[in-house]
């Protein structure tokens, strides 16, 4: 299973955004230039964050985007379960209408759900704070 750039990306965005947390909305240009972003693919990205109730965004010349919750209170798996929708390695594991008529006898059915439970477990563990937190300490380490 491997992320599309719209997981990745939209990750990215989030990370600045709680980087920034409480300092009022960034502009969507300066989240893409930090991290050599198309802004135009960021705009996609966000309509979608901001649909989901995950951003807010403010029109006009100090205009731009900013977390609709504290970080502490948005998940990685919040974000990547807007962009990229359910996360599992197989279709079989996502719901019940696959459609496979080998279901029911399947053994690796129970392998593909225990990734899935595995991996959002993770994902699911993991906020923005907790990646905020992780960058300050990268750079106190560095200090």
């Amino acid at each position: 299973m491997r992320l599309s750039t719209r997981g990745r990306y939209g990750l990215k965005a989030m990370f600045q955004l709680a980087l920034h947390y409480g300092e009022g909305p960034i502009p969507l240009n300066t989240i893409a230039s930090e991290h050599d972003l198309s802004e135009n693919y960021l705009e996609q990205l966000v309509s979608a964050l901001r649909k989901a109730g995950l951003l807010n965004s403010v029109r006009g010349a100090q205009g731009g985007y900013m977390l609709a919750k504290d970080p502490k209170d948005i998940t990685v798996g919040n974000i990547l379960r807007v962009l990229e929708g359910d996360i599992a390695p197989a279709d079989c594991v996502i719901d019940d209408t696959s459609g496979c008529d080998k279901e029911e006898g399947c053994v690796t059915k129970l392998v593909w759900m225990r990734i899935r439970d595995s991996i959002n477990e993770v994902i699911d563990s993991i906020s923005l704070q907790d990646m905020v937190d992780e960058q300050n300490k990268l750079l106190n380490n560095k200090a």
